[in-house]
Parts: C-alpha cells; sequence; structure tokens
C-alpha cells in the first residue's frame, strides 16, 4: 500500500529484509540482543516516514468514507491512512510513530507517539515505568493483539477489499477466512497471489492506486 508513497517495504526485490536480518532488527531475541540496533533501525525508518506522503490509493480509501463505513486493518505500520483522512484504521503490527516500555509493550501509560521533528529514540532513553524505550511494534516471537478485534471487523463486513499483500503472512493472511458466506472480496495486486478455491475473489491485477480507483469506479458506485 505504501511502496507508491516511497516508503520501503519489508518484503519484496527491494525490501528491507533484503539489507537486514530479521531476527536482528524485528524479533523479540534481536531486541534483548541489541536494543541500540533495533532502535537505530526504527529511527531510520521514521525519518524515511516523515519524508514520504499519502499517495492516491490512500487518498482513496479515505474518500470512501463520504459513502460507506470504512474499515482499514493495516499490516503497516507507518501512518500514512491517517494522514489521507481515514478515520478508523487498525494497526496490526503496531504503530511506526510510537514508542513504548520493553516492559509492557501495551501499557496505555507508557505509549508515547513522537513527532515528526522530534522522531528518534537516543541511547538510554527511559519510558514513564523506567525501563528502555523500544518501538510500539509487533515483533516477530509477541503476539498479535489486535487480530481479535480484526476478525469482528472481517465478520461485519459487507465488502471485503485485499491489497497489495501475499497472504503468506500469519496471522493476517487467515482474516479472510473470517468473511461471512457470500461477502464480496476484491484483490488488488500487481502479482498472482494465490487465495483459497473456496472463495470468490475478483482479482484486480493492478497497483495499489490504480486498483482502488477501478474498484471505487467499477464496483463500489454509490
Amino acid at each position: 500500500m505504501s511502496v507508491e508513497s516511497g516508503f520501503s517495504t519489508f518484503r519484496g526485490a527491494n525490501g528491507m529484509w533484503n539489507s537486514y536480518r530479521v531476527e536482528d532488527v524485528a524479533s523479540h531475541d534481536g531486541w534483548l540482543r541489541d536494543p541500540d540496533l533495533v532502535n537505530n533501525f526504527y529511527n531510520d525508518l521514521r525519518r524515511q516516514l516523515v519524508a514520504a506522503k499519502p499517495n492516491r490509493g490512500h487518498c482513496l480509501l479515505a474518500e470512501l468514507e463520504k459513502n460507506y463505513d470504512v474499515s482499514i486493518i493495516t499490516q503497516n505500520v507507518d501512518n500514512l491512512h491517517e494522514r489521507a483522512g481515514s478515520s478508523r484504521v487498525l494497526h496490526l503490527h503496531g504503530e511506526l510513530m510510537k514508542v513504548t516500555s520493553s516492559r509492557n509493550v501495551d501499557d496505555p501509560r507508557c505509549i508515547v507517539e513522537l513527532s515528526e521533528d522530534n522522531c528518534e529514540v537516543r541511547h538510554g532513553d527511559l519510558a514513564a515505568d523506567g525501563s528502555l524505550l523500544r518501538p510500539y511494534i509487533v515483533f516477530f516471537q509477541e503476539a498479535v493483539p489486535n487480530i481479535v478485534t480484526a476478525a469482528e471487523y472481517v465478520k461485519e463486513a459487507d465488502v471485503f477489499v485485499i491489497i497489495g499483500t501475499s497472504l503468506n503472512v500469519y496471522p493476517a493472511a487467515g482474516l479472510l477466512h473470517y468473511c461471512t458466506p457470500g461477502t464480496p472480496v476484491y484483490l488488488i495486486d500487481p502479482d498472482p497471489v494465490p487465495t483459497p478455491g473456496n472463495f470468490n475473489v475478483v482479482y484486480i491485477k493492478a497497483t495499489a492506486s490504480e486498483g482502488i480507483r477501478i474498484l471505487t469506479d467499477r464496483y463500489l458506485r454509490p
């Protein structure tokens, strides 16, 4: 979803995992081994995010709220949906511009949103509970706390749209199975994505922005 905004993906031909080992910068064990390496990695990502802007796809999804009740479930950790104007965004894998306690990640007293002009965590910075500040990101080896809420969103959906995902990352990839029978499902991706055979999926072969334009023009006219 954010590739067209110039914000790097983790996977893919030019993904960040080609430059960093997942276990070093995105796992709980990696954090315990070298918190400075992890924080510096996400500091770099935040600087990229501050320079990025919402693309046409983000804006088209926000515009859908004029005629529809739109809930966005995202695996992305950026805030580009919010900056485009979407009002109901559920982040499965955390939020890049936020930091939190390394002792209790979900303690609301310790979750802090960084500003664009002060978006770095320095060596030794502490959370409100005295533990080291860490990214408010769901690392590998950690549970995905919002997956239950996401499943409830999907159960209630009258239309389910999948945008720019390989459907390889669980538990998010399993959300499709929570659609009620008969719910229209649209999949937008420039590359073929295998889907379970028991779903009638309309495949729109396009980038996120172009695919959402096709979706809104052809299938979602109010």
